[in-house]
């Protein structure tokens, strides 16, 4: 009995003390995931003799992490050189340089489809890309266009897991004459998407969009989905994002929604549609019924959102004075074919009262298609 306590006790340092492996090890399995990934916020810090000033020095000295090339762990506030760097999730980000990445292994159920979420900002060019990526599946966002004045901007990315452990990995592309410069990253968490459920009736999937990805408690600014050319699998399941630029996942905690506890937010005018594809039988009719508003975000102005179904098409008005509010609509049509796809933009382009940088837009919410006897 003795020989086989010490083997325990053996066996049992001996993983504590793999301190020096040359991977990270996955995280550990979950019921179903929906959080942020270990150190995903980045206030596990490198020790101070791994830092050269902002510089991590070492593969592995960001806790959690797996880095490449130039990274720089920052923290919020005035940089050198006349920098500002707003960290908004928090105290610190990395800052990929030129070619720069960052990777970590995430254990997920192999088949099920997963939306990460994170925060990011662009540092110096006005043509920066984000290309996040797991293997076989990868996908570039621009950084561009700022949607937020405070580098405030949250995106989701959605994959398919083929493997048991997936590595998921943000990288920056770019070449910049200053190495440093390339995009800036501060959260980053992890959801599960699970299956639709059928809503008796409705043709429309997920038409109150209650199914999307994670959202941060503690920040408001909503989550930029991003076009379908950037992402071919969508972290707002039933729906296509079929425009040049994102639409916005909002959650009732820190926005005005008509109903359930997220809508869409139609942040760049006619750049931003979004779009379903339905079963539909040839001639016959149907009702396309929606909610539009705003999202009590100060979003201000008149606001019109086009709704499209098969060669019917309607424009529905809504003044805003960016204090919350709703209006319904409808929109009876015939099915042309046996699909039918719907679609909405926005006619106009928004920002908030008090803040012309930030661009914001009308509100949709609670998309329903219904048979017409």
């Amino acid at each position: 009995m003795a020989w086989f306590l010490s083997l325990c006790f053996a066996l049992i340092f001996s993983s504590l003390g793999n301190g020096g492996s040359a991977t990270i090890p996955a995280t550990r399995p979950s019921r179903w995931l929906d959080t942020l990934l270990p150190n995903g916020n980045f206030e596990l810090s490198p020790k101070k003799s791994n830092l050269n000033k902002t510089v991590i020095i070492g593969k592995y000295s960001l806790p959690k992490w797996e880095t490449s090339g130039l990274v720089e762990y920052i923290s919020g506030g005035p940089q050198p050189g006349g920098f500002y760097f707003a960290v908004p999730r928090g105290v610190h980000a990395v800052r990929l340089g030129n070619e720069a990445s960052i990777s970590q292994n995430v254990r997920v159920k192999r088949g099920s489809i997963y939306s990460l979420t994170f925060g990011t900002t662009r540092t110096c060019a006005q043509d920066e890309v984000l290309r996040v990526s797991v293997p076989g599946q990868s996908g570039d966002l621009s950084v561009q266009t700022l949607f937020s004045s405070n580098g405030g901007d949250t995106y989701a990315w959605a994959f398919n897991a083929t493997s048991d452990v997936v590595k998921v990995t943000f990288h920056n592309p770019g070449i910049q004459e200053d190495p440093t410069c390339g995009p800036l990253l501060d959260a980053v968490a992890i959801k599960e998407i699970l299956p639709l459920k059928y809503t008796k009736g409705n043709l429309v999937k997920n038409g109150g969009f209650e199914t999307g990805p994670h959202t941060f408690k503690n920040y408001s600014t909503g989550v930029l989905l991003p076009p379908k050319q950037e992402d071919l699998i969508s972290p707002l399941p039933g729906w296509i994002i079929e425009s040049l630029k994102p639409v916005k996942y909002i959650d009732k905690k820190h926005f005005f929604v008509p109903s359930g506890f997220s809508a869409i937010e139609l942040v760049a005018g006619r750049e931003s549609a979004i779009a379903q594809i339905i079963r539909t039988i040839p001639h016959k009719s149907y009702e396309l019924t929606f909610i539009i508003g705003d999202a009590k975000n100060g979003c201000h102005g008149s606001m019109v959102v086009e709704a499209f179904a098969a060669d019917k098409t309607i424009k529905v008005p809504y003044n805003s004075v960016g204090k919350g509010g709703s209006k319904k609509a409808s929109l009876k049509f015939q099915a042309l074919t046996s699909r039918t796809r719907i679609t909405f933009y926005s006619s106009n382009y928004h920002t908030k009262l008090n803040d012309y940088g930030h661009m914001c837009g009308p509100v949709l919410d609670d998309v329903s298609v219904l048979p017409l006897r």
